[in-house]
């Protein structure tokens, strides 16, 4: 090292050689999963589990058991957080397994999207008792133009 450097410096560099590695921010959430183990599109084997941790670049899960390391996997997180307060999300990842440590497995996330479930049936009860404004009438064999009948 360099004997000009100054201490904080020094610190930093060996925190960093020694300590977590990652470049990404890992959260520690728990959340419902399910999981697809997947070779040549087609699913081997499928589950459910929960997250550990997560972050930008990655997924750490437990699958309940140990999966194969190397193989693609398809994670449907279930979402904490409502779309517009109404429909439910989960969040799609799909990554390659780099690790297994017992059940858990680290996924090294090759792409991810949200996508939505629908309203809850609370959601869609309301709206159906909501009134609605009725279409206009037309007359048979109008078609709404105001220049008449098309030819």
């Amino acid at each position: 090292m360099n004997p000009m450097m100054a201490r904080s410096e020094r610190v930093n560099l060996m925190e960093g050689v020694g300590g977590d590695r990652r470049t990404d921010r890992r959260y520690s959430i728990q959340l419902d999963l399910r999981w697809k183990l997947i070779r040549r599109r087609r699913v081997l084997d499928a589950g459910v589990g929960h997250t550990v941790d997560f972050s930008s670049g990655g997924v750490l899960f437990d699958a309940g058991r140990p999966l194969p390391v190397g193989l693609n996997v398809e994670l449907a997180i279930t979402w904490p957080v409502l779309l517009h307060d109404q429909a439910p999300l989960q969040l799609i990842v799909s990554g390659r397994i780099v690790r297994c440590a017992a059940n858990q497995m680290a996924v090294e996330m090759a792409q991810h999207e949200f996508r939505t479930l629908g309203a809850s049936a609370d959601v869609r009860m309301a709206s159906r008792a909501v009134a609605r404004t009725p279409a206009p009438f037309l007359p048979a064999g109008s078609n709404g133009s105001p220049f008449g009948k098309y030819r």
